[in-house]
């Protein structure tokens, strides 16, 4: 919205008033970026002299010129000789230096501002979000609550702000609370909105990652059902293939309506890692009864066979995938690698190398050489 505010203060041809100096002002307060810099140098430039003279104009283009300038301290020292009337811009410049602080002086500043903040400023969006970002960055969730519950006409950035913060704060499986509500009252979700979203979808996937498979199974479990999608589903399914959590896992597979095939394959990983052969075999031939066969369920089988080092059953699942996928040559001879490590696991060296040799040549492809990574004196070394 505020690059919006820029760009219509860009094509006007009048000479700009108080209002729409202050507007302006005030996204240059919300963007800080470099097209700030210009723009604030712009509004300086050409602003009228009877402008110049007035002291609340004066106080923002010195409030603005240190925000954007990230002189965020002397922001501050000027904000507390300021003995006017504060007007809704001049809060978010504030709201937004004191953010980018994140010290004890600018959070008594907080205090004492929205204790004073007047009640027509806290329905002003951009006002509320700038203050919201900043209790958030403080870790006050709760007065960023009674901030949001307060304002009347919400736009998509106070929610976005709100995501967000509780995203940063740890309480991700808030985020989706917030972004429920978004979609019950019609707000389109910004781009920040749907960032956390997918951020807070991640969080399952990086628990998964770490073996904290109970707490992204968790974070699921408090997603609102409308909003479980493709992607959670296959990020909580393999948390619990990580974390060996079986009985989560058919739970939750069980509970999916649409059952695509990266949902099966997760599916089937699971149950291979826990080497429960049987019920993964019986999954891809009830998705082949209606479905072209899928490679990667195969390979995921084939995985869990090698780690069990079920050298019958890992020959049954190669030959299989040979016949179906003839021409798969690259998975094919990942195939063989796996398959020919088993022996070499039972201590059959001499089985995998004929193994390893003869498909190899039969595939008729290039075997990629494998590369190692290491740090000698601060040097990396690449093997």
């Amino acid at each position: 919205m505020a690059e919006k505010v820029l760009d219509l203060f860009g094509k006007m041809k009048i000479e700009p008033n108080q209002f729409t100096l202050s507007t302006s002002f005030n996204a240059c307060a919300v963007l800080n970026n470099n097209r700030v810099m210009k723009t604030g140098k712009k509004l300086l430039d050409e602003m009228p002299e009877n402008h110049r003279n007035d002291n609340i104009t004066h106080q923002l283009q010195q409030l603005t010129c240190y925000f954007g300038n990230e002189m965020f301290e002397k922001a501050v020292d000027l904000f507390e000789q300021i003995h006017l009337s504060l007007t809704n811009v001049i809060y978010t410049i504030v709201f937004n230096t004191c953010a980018k602080l994140c010290n004890n002086r600018a959070m008594k500043i907080e205090k004492k501002l929205l204790d004073e903040m007047p009640e027509s400023y806290r329905n002003d969006n951009i006002t509320s979000t700038s203050a919201i970002d900043m209790l958030m960055k403080f870790g006050d969730a709760e007065s960023v609550e009674q901030i949001f519950r307060s304002v009347k006409a919400k736009g998509a950035d106070i929610y976005g702000a709100s995501m967000n913060g509780y995203n940063l704060n740890g309480e991700s499986w808030k985020c989706f609370k917030v972004f429920e509500e978004m979609n019950e009252k019609n707000i389109i979700p910004d781009e920040i909105a749907w960032n956390v979203l997918l951020g807070a979808c991640s969080k399952i996937n990086a628990f998964a990652l770490n073996g904290m498979g109970t707490q992204a199974v968790e974070l699921y479990r408090k997603m609102p059902n409308n909003l479980r999608d493709h992607i959670s589903h296959i990020c909580v399914l393999n948390a619990c293939s990580h974390a060996g959590l079986l009985h989560e896992a058919r739970t939750i597979f069980n509970e999916i309506s649409l059952k695509t095939e990266s949902i099966i394959t997760t599916m089937v990983d699971c149950l291979s890692r826990l080497f429960m052969f049987d019920e993964a075999q019986k999954l891809i031939e009830d998705y082949e009864k209606t479905n072209t066969p899928s490679i990667f369920m195969y390979m995921s089988l084939l995985s869990g066979a090698r780690n069990n080092r079920n050298s019958n059953l890992s020959e049954k699942i190669y030959k299989r995938m040979k016949t179906l996928f003839p021409n798969a040559k690259q998975s094919l001879a990942a195939g063989v690698i796996l398959l020919s490590s088993i022996y070499s696991s039972l201590v059959k060296y001499e089985e995998a190398k004929n193994f390893r040799s003869n498909q190899i040549e039969e595939l008729r492809v290039k075997v990629k050489v494998g590369l190692s990574w290491t740090e000698i004196k601060g040097h990396i070394v690449v093997k």
